[in-house]
């Protein structure tokens, strides 16, 4: 399952829209739910980053986020 996170660099600051930056991971998972806890639990151990919004892509906007070129897997 790939999951699109939304997230700030730093906690320190209050979230700005224009200064959300998104990652996408690559989660074994049974279900959304369990996807979305792991996605959050390896960020949260291997950044400082503030994490905002945790989404499961569905294979149209897979799709989409790989032809519009901003799309590659983060790996920790």
């Amino acid at each position: 399952m790939i999951y699109k996170v939304f997230y700030q660099e730093t906690k320190d600051r209050s979230p700005r829209r224009e200064t959300t930056q998104a990652l996408y991971l690559d989660i074994n998972a049974k279900d959304e739910l369990e996807g979305r806890i792991k996605a959050r639990k390896v960020i949260e151990e291997k950044t400082n980053y503030n994490i905002e919004f945790i989404e499961l892509l569905s294979d149209k906007h897979l799709d989409y986020e790989k032809e519009s070129g901003a799309f590659s897997l983060t790996e920790f």
